[in-house]
């Protein structure tokens, strides 16, 4: 009897624990739609930019609230996690589909959004570890070139 609650508890426990939520399946589901994945993306920025200066407001007062400056570091990651996650598990995984490289054309224009995906990663990655403000306009500026790209075929 012991061995089945123990049991009961260890299923309840990796069941919980193993419930993942992703801002997109890789289910063709079509509920999903480019034009608002964009707006999120550039809606992260605004909260990783609203963050890095607020950031830097609490760290300049005479006595710093701790709390206050975690919570908002923490909320500078996950708005920039969240980012990538958009990047990678919608753009790259799901919506840029790898195309012939007999047809320079559109060869080069899978690639170029490839490394515009690819920028847009490494800023994120880089607004995460600083407060630096030019990774937000190099952020914006690479979100809007990806956006012409992307929308261009």
């Amino acid at each position: 009897m012991k061995n089945l609650r123990y049991l009961a508890v260890l299923l309840a426990v990796f069941t919980v624990t193993t419930a993942s939520t992703f801002a997109h399946c890789e289910i063709p589901c079509g509920i999903y739609d480019d034009c608002t994945r964009i707006v999120l993306m550039r809606e992260h920025v605004t909260t990783i930019e609203k963050s890095m200066k607020q950031i830097t407001a609490l760290s300049a007062k005479d006595s710093v609230d701790y709390n206050q400056l975690v919570r908002w570091v923490m909320n500078k990651e996950k708005h920039a996690e969240a980012l990538q996650e958009v990047v990678t598990q919608y753009f790259m995984f799901q919506r840029v589909k790898p195309v012939d490289q007999g047809d320079p054309a559109h060869f080069q224009s899978y690639v170029n959004q490839l490394a515009l995906l690819h920028t847009i990663t490494v800023y994120a990655m880089k607004a995460k570890q600083t407060t630096d403000l030019k990774y937000i306009e190099q952020l914006r500026t690479a979100i809007t070139e990806f956006e012409a790209a992307y929308f261009a075929k």
